[in-house]
């Protein structure tokens, strides 16, 4: 639907084609100015008639005059009055602000080369102006989008060379303000490639400032559906990087090996099988490190049953150590995998993949932030201490705490600690008898749960019994039946 709703009472089609030449001799002539005047005089006419085709045409002629003389003062001057006359046609602005935009290149180039050092940047004054011009126009929203994040990528880089911390923090949040600004989720002129990328470039901006919050918002409002186009494939490896990142600043490793999974059902990392045994190490790693629930059991039995991840036999040795039901020694886990696992940046000593950032860090110890590698590896550890207790919890009834702390190789205050965690935790029952150095892993029953399980097995019993008596009363009618049809014969 055309933006101009004023009908159009004259057509200036011809004024418009016998002015451009004449005002493009006055140009070269280095009358700039009087070319302008000569082309406002007839852009107001051409405004007042509600000319769109005309006073479009005459709005970018003029602006590329100043363009192509090189008076960049006067081509921001005419950019901002001719976009705040009164009844101007909005059609009109949008060309306008299209032909400029096409300048921009050509000036950031300039600009790469050193043209503008030690004078005025052009490319960021031109930028201003275009932003300035689009403020608050619906019908502006996709061009000012675009500019946005042009003005984000140059603060960023700013970020990156500026001397002093506190000066690059401050060019960061400048970039991210920017970007945040705009809800494009919003915008219905704007395809799903560019938009699903702007978001995209929002949540890896407030990653960098550490604003994890706003990087779980973003998340939530790309279309995992489109992700799974075949011409979107690397967006998708962009976003469920950053939901990685994300995982684990939370420390949620069963949604990072959710992410991964997504990872691995992408044609191009199948295509390599160095990025495919990367993938499925990770998915392996990640659903180990993952707390034991419902949904983790399910998904460690799911991936153990697929043969495609014996591809990386350590790692799926260290799954099947999970699902079969017998105890791991730490130290043995430590001799066989250690030696893999402390090469991978997951474990590596030193590593910042998952460096906790902006208010994750906070309250969190300086080890715990410098040297996250080496915190997973102890929740390894615990992962391998609570699958042990659950097995023993399923084998025995009760033990003496001494031989627990024997079966799991911890001391004793550590080896209460995990108990007490599992049972908060609802995924084992356990009572600690602390005089007597016992512990309980079955529920004591009321009296009527004794006498209900005592009349069920009285049951079953008597119910074996009849049907043991009747197959013996069949075998011998039918020897009996045998016996007489010999003596017959």
């Amino acid at each position: 639907m055309s933006l101009n709703q004023r009908k159009q009472e004259r057509d200036f089609t011809a004024e418009v084609k016998a002015l451009q030449p004449e005002v493009e001799q006055l140009a070269k002539n280095g009358k700039l100015q009087e070319a302008v005047d000569r082309i406002s005089l007839l852009e107001k006419q051409t405004r007042n008639a509600a000319d769109m085709t005309s006073t479009a045409s005459l709005l970018t002629l003029l602006t590329r005059l100043c363009w192509e003389q090189s008076d960049l003062d006067l081509l921001n001057a005419q950019l901002t009055i001719l976009s705040k006359k009164h009844g101007q046609l909005k059609e009109a602005v949008v060309r306008m602000v299209d032909e400029a935009m096409t300048w921009l290149p050509t000036l950031k180039s300039q600009k790469d080369q050193g043209k503008f050092n030690g004078g005025k940047d052009r490319w960021l004054e031109l930028v201003k102006t275009l932003r300035d011009i689009t403020e608050g126009k619906i019908y502006l929203e996709l061009p000012r989008a675009r500019l946005t994040v042009m003005l984000a990528s140059y603060h960023e880089q700013l970020s990156e060379t500026a001397p002093k911390e506190s000066s690059s923090k401050d060019h960061l949040d400048v970039a991210a303000d920017l970007m945040t600004d705009i809800q494009v989720e919003t915008y219905s002129s704007m395809d799903k490639r560019e938009k699903t990328e702007f978001i995209l470039e929002q949540m890896r901006l407030e990653s960098l400032r550490g604003n994890w919050v706003r990087v779980r918002v973003g998340s939530r409002k790309i279309n995992r559906v489109y992700l799974k186009d075949k011409d979107s494939q690397d967006i998708k490896l962009r976003y469920y990087d950053l939901m990685v990142q994300l995982a684990l600043q939370d420390d949620e490793y069963l949604e990072a090996c959710s992410a991964y999974q997504e990872v691995w059902d992408t044609e191009e990392v199948k295509a390599d099988p160095a990025k495919e045994l990367n993938v499925l190490e990770n998915i392996m790693i990640y659903v180990v490190l993952a707390p034991y629930n419902n949904e983790q059991s399910d998904m460690l039995h799911k991936l153990y049953a697929d043969p495609a991840l014996q591809k990386a036999p350590q790692h799926f040795d260290l799954v099947k150590c999970f699902v079969t039901k017998e105890l791991m020694r730490w130290s043995g886990i430590e001799q066989l995998y250690g030696p893999t696992l402390r090469q991978s940046p997951i474990f590596a000593s030193g590593s910042t993949l998952g460096k906790k950032t902006g208010i994750k860090a906070e309250g969190k110890k300086s080890e715990e932030i410098d040297n996250p590698g080496q915190v997973r590896w102890e929740e390894l550890h615990k992962r391998v201490t609570e699958h042990n207790i659950r097995v023993i919890s399923t084998y025995y009834s009760r033990i003496t705490l001494q031989r627990l702390q024997e079966l799991l190789d911890l001391p004793s205050t550590r080896t209460e600690k995990t108990l007490n965690k599992l049972v908060t935790d609802k995924t084992i029952y356990a009572r600690i008898d602390r005089p007597n150095g016992i512990v309980t892993f079955k529920n004591k029953k009321s009296t009527n749960e004794i006498l209900n399980g005592w009349s069920n097995d009285i049951s079953k019993m008597l119910g074996l019994v009849e049907k043991t008596s009747h197959l013996i009363s069949k075998e011998y009618a039918m020897h009996e039946a045998s016996r007489g049809k010999k003596v017959t014969a």
